[in-house]
């Protein structure tokens, strides 16, 4: 019965904490939206017929939010201390580097370097006796999958949408499989990502950033780690890898300068340009569509992985309990303790 009450309190200060972070964001981005349009930190949204100036770097309120909702846990679960502040640290550090790529842009060797950087903290919650291989996955994650969700953006709401609809399923899998105490992190991300939703949907008032989306795809590998969900994390991530593979298949490594954006049509729909690499939003823009219905279709993708990702985590204890995944589960724990 202790056990039972103790991770329903868990669950409880997880939803507290997502609450207060959801309130946060949502208060202070009409402020925050107007101090960046006075700092001119703004920009032109191309995929409209208008091109109308949008406030950048509001990803800035998602990390506000975020900030809350993690000192919330901590103070309603002591004993959670060690493993919250890795990884704030963690995802304070990547949003400090997505903020030097607004101003000043980094290359993309510069980018995968630093967030690799601000990856390390996160070994020392590694779980005892791992292997050194093992220890040097985990920043390679988190520069990996930062990466991975800033590059499907650039369509109002996509980011962010795409962000929220994995902290649902990554919470979810997280209750379903026992691993209360990692959905604080998960719900502290959540509520942020809601609240600049209602800003940064169609028609957008801000946009994230890589202040924003690179947070986004360290949360995702801060909980994958933590909570040993490597796997459901990887299936939601899949709609971002496949992205990433079709732009990395057409075009190998481009720089962002030498990208062609997508144009717009006189009735407001959005056209693939002749040049410029694949990826997702051009696949489903073959047909053309509006931006929001664009959205939409991507939305919906990310809600079917989403979903794949929620019924693995029920299948879980199923799986690692096969006689047929023995093999499966003697490699990593291999990979685990001995490289």
């Amino acid at each position: 019965m202790l056990y039972i009450n103790n991770n329903l309190t868990i669950v409880i200060i997880s939803a507290v904490a997502g609450l207060l972070a959801f309130f946060v964001t949502f208060f202070i981005m009409p402020l925050l939206i107007r101090r960046l349009e006075n700092a001119n930190i703004i920009g032109k949204d191309i995929h409209k017929i208008t091109k109308p100036i949008v406030a950048e770097m509001g990803g800035i309120g998602i990390l506000f939010g975020f900030i809350i909702g993690i000192f919330t846990g901590i103070l309603l679960y002591p004993t959670l201390t060690f493993e919250l502040a890795m990884a704030l640290l963690v995802i304070l550090l990547v949003g400090i580097i997505g903020m030097v790529d607004d101003l000043i842009q980094l290359s993309s060797k510069e980018k995968l370097i630093l967030l690799f950087l601000a990856g390390l903290p996160l070994i020392w919650i590694a779980p005892p006796n791992v292997g050194l291989l093992y220890l040097i996955s985990i920043p390679i994650a988190i520069s990996i999958t930062s990466n991975l969700t800033n590059m499907l953006a650039g369509l109002n709401g996509i980011e962010t949408g795409l962000g929220a609809i994995a902290m649902v399923s990554l919470t979810i899998s997280c209750i379903i499989l026992g691993k209360y105490d990692v959905a604080i992190i998960s719900m502290s991300m959540l509520g942020p990502l809601i609240a600049f939703l209602y800003f940064n949907k169609h028609p957008s008032r801000v946009f994230p950033g890589d202040t924003g989306t690179l947070i986004i795809g360290a949360t995702i590998a801060a909980v994958a780690f933590i909570g040993r969900l490597k796997l459901i994390a990887f299936i939601i991530l899949i709609p971002n890898i496949i992205d990433a593979a079709m732009k990395f298949y057409s075009a190998g490594v481009m720089e962002r300068q030498q990208h062609k954006p997508t144009e717009v049509n006189e009735d407001g729909t959005l056209l693939i340009p002749s040049t410029g690499f694949k990826s997702l939003i051009r696949l489903v823009l073959r047909n053309p569509k509006n931006e929001k219905n664009a959205v939409k279709l991507i939305w919906t993708i990310g809600i079917v992985f989403g979903i794949l990702g929620i019924i693995i985590a029920v299948l879980m204890p199923v799986i690692s309990g096969n006689h047929t995944t023995a093999p499966l589960i003697q490699f990593k724990d291999f990979f685990y303790y001995h490289l």
